[in-house]
């Protein structure tokens, strides 16, 4: 069979409930996220987990707060940005085959760990502080080096030939620099669709544009090209460091320009000089692997332990058991919610806290066209509230 022929990516035995599957896509009208997906698509791993994709090479997370050049700091803040996203949009299809539908969170899911390696301890907290809609809230840190981001995302799926995702949130890096100051940068999401989807062989692309803006002047645009004009190769991009222009769509005045492709190698050059000055390859870096507590340890709100059960049945393809474990969690989420409607209350995230704004998005967000921050599409603005991480005690 072709490979470009319907479903040819898909196991005989499956090929019925694929096509079903793209008939219930087509036709559907709403929110994607709440359909069903057959059994052989399903991940058992809840979207909690993804949050650690940001930082699995912490010497590349950390590097930019001992770079005492704020342009070269930029520049390597990029360098880290790029180099995640290989781990967060590709990293499921090469292990798995294919991307994977994840398991929908529950309010109040957490997912905590920690990574250790040359560049110290790099710890991990993500939680998911809202269920309709759904959003997850992250916040990675090295203490040794004074770096922190934070941020939180929601995804908005729609379908028109394929299936295309907007993220929705926004991203905060924090470098404490050897003087003690702060410099901050704002990290747009990129867009994405689904290539393949057709075959039975799902996989992400990244389109549209993405930037990253520093409180010190500079500013990253990354563009998305899927195949490249010129090269043919997926996951292509090139981006440009230079400094903030006064107003949105000034001319740049590029500094260094980066060009590859996320899933594989890039390479970055002085602009004026044109020399290659750096590089990096996604495929022959490896990351580190990140430490999480046994399940018997685990708080019960935590996702491995609380979606345990569901996880295994997926494993083994039972899905009638995957369906009865699925309910039940499902079940006591309902009950908890018309327990608290009862009672008059809200259910009290534990690391982070809604607010009304983001001061860092509102400095930062019209230097690259953002404008509003969409606070009524993510149940409202979402910060780490290092009170509370206190107060609970250190994961």
């Amino acid at each position: 069979m072709s490979s470009k022929e319907e479903g040819a990516g898909v196991a005989p035995q499956n090929k019925g409930s694929w096509s079903s599957f793209l008939k219930s896509i087509a036709s559907f009208s709403g929110d994607l996220s709440s359909l069903t997906a057959p059994p052989f698509i399903l991940s058992t791993t809840s979207l909690t987990e993804y949050s650690s994709y940001w930082a699995e090479h912490p010497s590349v997370f950390v590097a930019p707060a001992s770079e005492p050049d704020p342009a070269k700091r930029a520049l390597l803040v990029t360098k880290w940005f790029i180099s995640t996203l290989k781990q967060q949009y590709s990293s499921r299809n090469e292990k798995l085959g294919s991307e994977k539908k994840p398991l929908n969170p529950f309010l109040g899911e957490l997912f905590l760990g920690t990574w250790e390696d040359e560049a110290g301890t790099t710890k991990l907290v993500s939680e998911q502080v809202s269920h309709h809609p759904p959003v997850t809230a992250y916040c990675i840190w090295n203490e040794k080096h004074g770096v922190r981001l934070q941020g939180y995302n929601a995804q908005k799926a729609s379908f028109s030939r394929t299936i295309h995702v907007k993220q929705i949130g926004h991203a905060v890096l924090t470098l404490t620099l050897p003087d003690k100051t702060e410099e901050q940068y704002l990290i747009t999401l990129p867009s994405l669709h689904i290539e393949g989807l057709i075959y039975g062989s799902p996989f992400v692309e990244l389109n549209k544009t993405t930037f990253i803006t520093s409180s010190s002047g500079f500013t990253s645009k990354i563009d998305y090209s899927g195949k490249g004009w010129l090269s043919g190769k997926k996951n292509s991009f090139t981006s440009t460091v230079y400094p903030t222009p006064k107003s949105f769509g000034d001319k740049e005045d590029v500094l260094f320009a980066i060009d590859g492709q996320w899933t594989d190698s890039f390479h970055i050059k002085d602009a004026k000089t044109k020399k290659e000055i750096d590089s990096f390859s996604a495929k022959a870096t490896k990351t580190t692997p990140l430490k999480v507590a046994p399940l018997e340890e685990q708080d019960p709100l935590e996702s491995r332990r609380a979606w345990h059960a569901v996880a295994s049945a997926i494993a083994k393809g039972d899905m009638d058991t995957t369906s009865a474990e699925k309910a039940k969690i499902e079940n006591s989420q309902r009950d908890l919610r018309k327990k608290e409607q009862s009672e008059g209350k809200d259910w009290e995230r534990r690391y982070f806290s809604r607010q009304e704004s983001d001061p860092t998005f509102e400095q930062l967000g019209p230097k690259v066209g953002e404008k509003f921050i969409e606070a009524d599409k993510t149940g409202g603005v979402w910060r780490w509230d290092e009170s509370k991480y206190q107060k609970q005690g250190k994961p």
